[in-house]
């Protein structure tokens, strides 16, 4: 029996005039149109900070009594740069931060899809509990200064574990100013 061999052969791509692509693209048989970024916008408003705060407490009420977990819920709008901090404690938080902050991450990015659900501006949502985004950001800076030390002597380079783009963040802008490594 022979193999059937599949080879993809690569095209050089036409040359094109610089156009802008279309707003509208097919795909799978349909047509969509990309959405355009929406901006952050800082509300003034108080029934406005009422409203997106009462969603938020809501929707986290919601998933918590689900959990079964009893949490205080704190929350402030920033009006310097339109975010809304919620701040929560409670009984054992370390259910809601989970491994390596993820269930925080997650529950932070549901509870931004609610409170922004249909809307043309953004607010952007910071969910912490127990201090754990300063304990983590702290965390994060020493091990990055652990790990150009080990570098720097080595001479070898060391791959770090996944991160979320907050996380690299801070490794990135830790070392920014170390002419030893590089990021």
């Amino acid at each position: 029996h022979e193999k059937a061999e599949n080879k993809t052969e690569l095209k050089k791509p036409e040359e094109q005039p610089n156009t802008p692509r279309p707003a509208v693209q097919k795909g799978k048989g349909r047509e969509y149109r990309k959405r355009e970024p929406r901006q952050i916008e800082i509300i003034t408003d108080q029934e406005q900070i009422e409203e997106i705060k009462g969603k938020a407490e809501k929707f986290l009420n919601d998933v918590f009594q689900a959990m079964k977990i009893e949490a205080d819920i704190n929350t402030v709008y920033n009006t310097s740069d339109g975010s809304l901090a919620i701040d929560f404690s409670g009984g054992d938080m370390g259910i809601l931060i989970g491994k390596r902050g993820q269930t925080l991450d997650s529950l932070q990015y549901l509870t931004g899809l609610v409170i922004n659900k249909g809307k043309n501006s953004y607010v952007k949502v910071k969910l912490d509990t127990e201090n754990y985004r300063a304990r983590r950001k702290e965390t994060l800076e020493n091990l990055a200064r652990g790990i150009a030390s080990k570098v720097r002597k080595t001479r070898k380079a060391v791959v770090l574990e996944p991160m979320n783009p907050y996380e690299r963040r801070i490794i990135h802008s830790t070392l920014q100013g170390n002419h030893y490594v590089e990021t």
